[in-house]
Parts: C-alpha cells; sequence; structure tokens
C-alpha cells in the first residue's frame, strides 16, 4: 500500500529529528514545549498534517532549510553521500573558524548537505572532486587545502588503530 503524502512528510520530520540525535521528548524541553511530543508523534506518523507556518518553525527548531522537511517526488535521488576517496570535516569546529575567508568552505558544505539532505550537524565528508573545486576557489592545490583543514582542526585525520 501506498504511503499518503502525510506520512511521507511524517517519514522525512522523523528521519531529520534522528539525524539530529534528538527523541521526541528531547524536542519538546529543549523548544521549551512548542513542540509537543505526542503531536510531534502524530505528525511523523502520518496521522495529523502540519500546518505551513507549524513546518517552518519546525525547519528553523532543527536548523534545515524548511523544503527538507518535504518528501522528494517519488522517484528522485536525494544522495551521493559517502562516495570513497573525500575527507571528513568536523561541522562544529569548521563554524567555530573565526576566519571569514574560509565562509565559501561554510556555504559549500551547507549546499553538499542539502543535497544530502544530512543535518547531523557533527560531521561530514566531502569527495576529491569537492576538495578540488574549493582549492581553485582558494588558489590551493586540494592537498595544500587539505593540509591548511587539518591545521586548523577541521579535517577529522582517522587513525590508525594497532
Amino acid at each position: 500500500m501506498a504511503m499518503t503524502y502525510a506520512q511521507r512528510v511524517g517519514e522525512r520530520l522523523r528521519n531529520i529529528r534522528k539525524q539530529k540525535g534528538l527523541s521526541l521528548q528531547d524536542v519538546e524541553m529543549m523548544s521549551n514545549h512548542e513542540f509537543k511530543a505526542s503531536v510531534l508523534g502524530a505528525y511523523e506518523r502520518g496521522e495529523r498534517s502540519i500546518s505551513v507556518p507549524r513546518l517552518y518553525k519546525l525547519a528553523q527548531f532543527y536548523e534545515v532549510p524548511a523544503e527538507q522537511l518535504l518528501p522528494a517526488e517519488p522517484g528522485a535521488r536525494r544522495s551521493d553521500a559517502n562516495l570513497p576517496g573525500g575527507i571528513t570535516l568536523d561541522l562544529t569546529k569548521l563554524g567555530e573558524l573565526d576566519h571569514t575567508d574560509f565562509n565559501a568552505v561554510i556555504r559549500y558544505v551547507g549546499m553538499i548537505q542539502v543535497q544530502r539532505q544530512d543535518f547531523n550537524g557533527k560531521i561530514l565528508t566531502i569527495r576529491r572532486d569537492d576538495l578540488r573545486t574549493l582549492g581553485c576557489l582558494y588558489e590551493m592545490t586540494p592537498q595544500q587545502l587539505e593540509e591548511r583543514l587539518e591545521e586548523l582542526g577541521v579535517k577529522i585525520v582517522e587513525s590508525i588503530a594497532g
């Protein structure tokens, strides 16, 4: 049986909430009871339709673009995340940078998050092609940009267990 639109919206709402690592109760508490756990649960199950103003407020709470709370058209491709050969960035440290010269990286990473629908807000892996593109913006080789991101503590360096 095909899912209703309300169920598909609910599925998106649940996925975003879970990517944020939040329970229904967490959302209720953190929103100062603006979003009741029982009502949010009803939205997520598709038992209740969410209004556009509430959807917008929920998007602000989750810190994601409002359109990302809506389901993709059937058959649409959402993600090309986690392709091999990339580097992993610490998004928390990237957001804390006091370097205005890295605004392009921040914007580019935000665009990737929207494309992939990945709003966990902690880490993101970018492809080598993305690193090459960003390197061009900064007149650096991909290797130079990668080294600079590592120096700034933004690139997550995977340790080898031994």
